[in-house]
């Protein structure tokens, strides 16, 4: 279907008025008919030497789950030099603030990672620290490979990538529940996941779905993880995976992994199989508090990862952060 011609839902305005902790405003970018609904804040003066965290988000969630890590990436650092940073985060379609396709079967791989790149280069960012969870990984870490020479830095969260097999029971568990909820109740279900969680904050996952008709990309997310030979995106996480195995682009701090233990959707056992396939090796922190969106504990995490980026080779040891050795490993 050409995008010119993509029906969809736009979530009212209002509904995102006087969401906690989320003072931003959202900036917005066309794809086809499309309208994306981006956060962009900045500290500094620009140029060239500016830091860019592209935060991407997964299912059901949108950039509202970034919003303890958003303040730490603009202000937090080590060091004493003023700080020229740069925080843009994307709702993806389905998702936030961005339009809604009714049809599921607009919702694929090649369309969210399409939407992505177009995002990147109208944008023109570079120097680009990509953060990523849940889907913001399983489409975010193919992105290098479209275009390496404008990222610096991953930090990445439980996530992984998928190739055509079998990921965990807890994932077989969740497209179950996932497909047997056709209009499922997203901040009840962040609730249940992060007990420390508000009511407003509640209400503010369930603000981008004013009822079930706005939720097709949360319905169909979970069946286009590619878990299974043939599906698609796996020969793009392959070549991404080849790119990580093989290249000397990434040096072992800029690479910070973080996983929420609790998680038992893309718990340890994917996140411990991710840690080993960067050419160079990497940094490693398990969050024991943390369940699978692993940004609601984010303030340590981006400072954890500030760290390890700012004090590489000096020496200096991060109490809970340990360097992990690349690996043979093939996923």
């Amino acid at each position: 279907m050409p995008l010119s011609d993509v029906l969809y839902l736009r979530t009212p305005d209002a509904r995102f008025q006087n969401i906690p902790d989320f003072p931003y405003k959202p900036h917005y970018l066309n794809y086809g008919n499309l309208r994306m609904a981006y956060i962009d804040e900045r500290v500094g003066d620009g140029g060239q030497d500016e830091d860019t965290f592209l935060c991407l988000h997964g299912q059901p969630t949108w950039s509202y789950l970034y919003r303890k890590m958003i303040p730490i990436f603009l202000h937090f650092t080590t060091g004493t030099r003023p700080l020229t940073r740069r925080v843009v985060a994307p709702d993806l379609f389905g998702f936030g603030q961005s339009d809604k396709p009714i049809d599921e079967a607009v919702y694929t791989f090649d369309f969210h990672r399409e939407s992505l790149l177009h995002f990147i280069r109208t944008l023109d960012l570079t120097n680009i620290t990509l953060v990523v969870q849940d889907w913001g990984g399983i489409l975010g870490l193919t992105l290098p490979l479209a275009e390496l020479s404008r990222f610096k830095r991953l930090i990445v969260m439980n996530t992984a990538i998928p190739t055509g097999r079998e990921l965990t029971p807890g994932f077989r568990d969740w497209r179950a529940f996932s497909n047997r909820s056709p209009d499922m109740k997203i901040g009840a279900m962040l609730g249940r996941s992060c007990r420390h969680l508000s009511a407003p904050e509640i209400e503010g996952y369930d603000a981008p779905y004013p009822d079930k008709r706005y939720k097709a990309g949360v319905r169909r997310f979970p069946n286009l993880v590619m878990v299974e030979p043939g599906m698609s995106g796996i020969d793009t996480s392959k070549k991404s995976l080849s790119l990580y195995q093989t290249s000397n682009w990434f040096q072992p701090e800029d690479i910070f992994m973080a996983c929420g233990l609790k998680d038992p959707v893309l718990g340890t056992e994917v996140m411990n199989t991710l840690a080993t396939v960067w050419k160079n090796g990497c940094y490693y922190t398990d969050i024991p508090e943390a369940g699978h969106f692993v940004q609601e504990w984010g303030d340590q995490v981006a400072k954890l990862a500030i760290q390890v980026f700012e004090n590489a080779g000096t020496g200096r040891r991060l109490e809970g952060v340990r360097k992990i050795e690349p690996s043979v490993t093939k996923l």
